[in-house]
């Protein structure tokens, strides 16, 4: 196998880069395999937590109605789950390097049902909080395990194909999760109205503990590093510093505490990368090592992830609340506008292994574009015509930008992930699904908040065109940065 010295100065943390595009002889990891329904079992778990972000959002006004949540409560429910996931996940990846990422992942994915039940069982608005934020750290244990496992146990095209498969399955759980929230809504299951949403997961929960008891192999880092305490901290800080305020501070009518939060936050991160950058440079691994930001593929994919997530999280929840509020569409309507973004979203990520090829990293310059018409496609709709609005007319907008986003995401997991070495499998996916899922969070926070804010001013339908015209803006960002990304894909 050929070996490519990354970081000679800092070898004790990054010692050696094994390349995706250089696998073992015939073309399989050293260590384990992952079989193809192992494969299915870690995709499922992938799928899991990133469904349960979105499909509380057409649960919300039934929600609202049962427990007498309130704005501030509800907003709850849904940062909750985000904030705990997203503060939780680095270390998540990094139990996992120490003791075995089955071991965490079959810990998660209990975890995972029973306080999914604990949800849907939830007899008031602050009991459902208390179980969403404990839910949010269930897949924190979960998720990381799955892209390390991929990276420690496949190898060449296999890896390739899985990883575009996990970006296939992140997206489309991120879409799915608000049409089968709308199902069963609608459904209204044995008069359990909402709590279905929370309560379908258990029984997939116990078929896939079942899977993964068969079917994943062990794998751990040979050199896991201590847990980094001051680094987890003070990671938690700046993110709840950051996250907490914004997406509860227009429903509480933004007190004293969100103003002392958002001035904390700087000094907080700073504080953070400094005590990240001090360990690292005395050769111990900190929670999150600077020096992985010296790879090509973290330090120029990365921060296209930010952009893409924050526009896909605000984006969800906005069309959540407009079709529902602003056009009275019901849940199953609201789910159903969904589906031709689900659709294309899924082709255009069987497409891209094949496009990826032969056109490189460009594939993901040009999905930017699309996005960006179907966005404009969405806005001429609302403009030419919001009172007759109907799922006819949003389809095109919604399939467009659907394929366009379905170009982008599974090649930046793949870019991303390129050179991280097999040894830190877990901190590298921690890092990058963290940053996933703190822009998600942002998103909604960001262009969620700015949406509710105009709705009163300039009126549903002004304010659904203002908040795609500004994650428009973002999508720009991500072709701009697009540029910036190696030609190659490995």
């Amino acid at each position: 196998m050929e070996r490519t010295p990354v970081l000679p100065s800092r070898a004790a943390v990054l010692p050696r880069v094994t390349r995706i595009g250089t696998p073992p002889a015939a073309g399989r990891p050293a260590g384990p395999v992952l079989t193809a329904l192992g494969l299915f079992t870690v995709l499922l778990g992938a799928a899991l937590p990133l469904i349960d972000f979105f499909i509380v959002n057409v649960a919300l006004p039934t929600i609202d109605r049962d427990l007498a949540a309130g704005p501030a409560l509800l907003e709850l429910v849904v940062a909750g789950y985000g904030t705990a996931y997203a503060v939780l996940l680095v270390l998540g990846g990094r139990l996992g390097d120490m003791f075995g990422r089955r071991r965490l992942f079959l810990a998660g994915m209990a975890a995972f049902g029973l306080t999914s039940l604990a949800c849907g069982l939830a007899p008031d608005a602050w009991t459902l909080v208390g179980a969403r934020v404990a839910q949010g750290a269930a897949a924190a244990l979960m998720l990381p395990q799955v892209l390390a496992t991929i990276q420690s146990t496949t190898a060449g095209t296999r890896r390739a194909r899985a990883l575009s498969l996990y970006g296939a399955t992140a997206g489309l759980s991120m879409v799915a999760g608000q049409i089968l929230g709308g199902v069963l809504v609608a459904a209204d299951i044995a008069g359990t109205g909402w709590r279905a949403v929370f309560l379908v997961n258990v029984p997939v929960a116990l078929i896939g503990l079942v899977l993964a008891a068969r079917t994943l192999p062990e794998t751990r880092s040979e050199r896991p590093a201590p847990i980094d305490v001051p680094g987890t901290v003070l990671l938690a800080v700046s993110l709840i510093t950051l996250l907490a305020p914004l997406t509860e501070g227009r429903a509480s009518g933004w007190p004293l505490w969100t103003w002392i939060s958002l001035a904390a936050f700087p000094f907080t991160a700073c504080a953070f990368y400094a005590v990240e950058r001090r360990a690292d440079r005395q050769g111990r691994t900190p929670l999150v090592p600077p020096s992985l930001f010296e790879l090509p593929g973290i330090r120029r994919g990365l921060p296209l992830v930010v952009p893409f997530s924050i526009g896909f999280g605000g984006f969800m929840l906005v069309m959540a609340v407009a079709l529902q509020q602003g056009l009275a569409f019901g849940p199953i309507a609201a789910g159903a506008a969904m589906a031709p973004l689900a659709v294309t979203f899924f082709a255009a990520s069987l497409m891209g292994p094949r496009l990826v090829a032969r056109y490189g990293s460009r594939v993901v310059t040009v999905g930017g574009l699309i996005q960006a018409l179907g966005l404009l496609l969405l806005v001429a709709a609302a403009l030419h015509d919001w009172q007759h609005l109907s799922l006819l007319l949003l389809a095109p907008g919604m399939a467009v930008a659907g394929f366009g986003q379905g170009l982008q995401l599974p090649v930046l997991f793949r870019i991303v992930l390129a050179e991280v070495p097999a040894e830190r499998a877990g901190v590298g996916s921690g890092v990058m699904v963290t940053t996933q899922q703190s822009a998600l969070a942002l998103g909604v926070a960001t262009l969620g908040t700015l949406f509710l804010a105009l709705i009163t001013s300039a009126g549903m339908r002004n304010a659904l065109v203002i908040t795609l015209l500004v994650q428009l803006g973002a999508v720009a960002l991500t072709i701009l940065l697009s540029l910036r990304l190696p030609r190659h894909v490995s």
